[in-house]
């Protein structure tokens, strides 16, 4: 059984694909292992029916947020007991930052995002700028329209990715913020002064977004830093995705009032 469970695991992490591997270390069943991948059913058990069902939902929430941590159950997997403990490993796939439009910002932002480990993708309809000789940085340069590559990654969008719209053109960000408002993704930014987002607002109300979905935005984007360059936006930016991450309480621009740029 802990053959197949390895040899799964090892299989899956070539494909490059998430999963979650549980493992009793203190209780009965000392050792036993639940291999956990999303949409497939577990692989292995750690000795009780009821223990598997629980420990795989609760490996499933791990993996999403790709986190690793210890949980303590009944015997049969009850909740507010140390019967048993369990480590649950994730084997996470990188998160993904995908920035919308082509422009001087991008470059920066691509690459304090692959510092953190995202997985970046940079999408612009106008294949004249969208390329992989400006954004070499990027791990894909995809050239369509946001509303409709977001149809195609939609499913796939979890917390612990992040959407930043950075196109200063209504015609590309309205529709990449409607779609992107409407996924699971953690984090929608867009780039704009005040009165720029409270003009794409109307515009957003226009196209059906309701005003909870508006209210997940980010804009204008990022920490008020005072960042200036394209390099110190990009770390205000993704300051501001780590701390919606988190639940710290930071200071956004989007909370702020006043000039952006003092």
């Amino acid at each position: 059984m802990t053959a197949s469970v390895f040899e799964t695991l090892r299989d899956t992490l070539r494909a490059g694909e998430p999963a979650a591997l549980a493992t009793v270390v203190e209780g009965p069943h000392i050792g036993a292992k639940l291999l956990v991948r999303p949409g497939v059913a577990p692989v292995g058990d750690l000795g009780d029916p009821d223990l598997d069902r629980v420990v795989a939902r609760d490996a499933l929430g791990e993996l999403e947020s790709g986190l690793t941590s210890t949980r303590h159950y009944g015997e049969h997997g009850e909740a507010r007991e140390r019967t048993v403990s369990v480590f649950i490993e994730s084997f996470a796939l990188p998160p993904h930052l995908v920035i919308f439009g082509a422009v001087d910002f991008t470059a920066a932002l691509a690459k304090v995002g692959k510092l953190l480990g995202y997985r970046v993708t940079v999408c612009d309809a106008r294949a004249v700028f969208a390329t992989v000789a400006r954004f070499p940085m990027a791990d894909e340069v995809v050239n369509d329209w946001p509303d409709r590559y977001l149809a195609k990654i939609a499913d796939d969008l979890g917390p612990r990715d992040a959407v930043c719209v950075l196109t200063h053109d209504h015609k590309f960000d309205v529709p990449a913020i409607a779609a992107a408002t409407r996924t699971r993704v953690g984090y929608v930014g867009a780039m704009g002064s005040r009165r720029t987002h409270n003009q794409r607002t109307e515009r957003l109300r226009e196209a059906g977004v309701t005003d909870a979905e508006i209210a997940r935005v980010m804009s204008p984007i990022g920490l008020d830093l005072g960042a200036r360059t394209p390099e110190e936006t990009a770390i205000s930016i993704c300051a501001e995705i780590i701390a919606l991450r988190t639940g710290r309480i930071a200071p956004s621009l989007r909370d702020a009032s006043g000039p952006i740029h003092s």
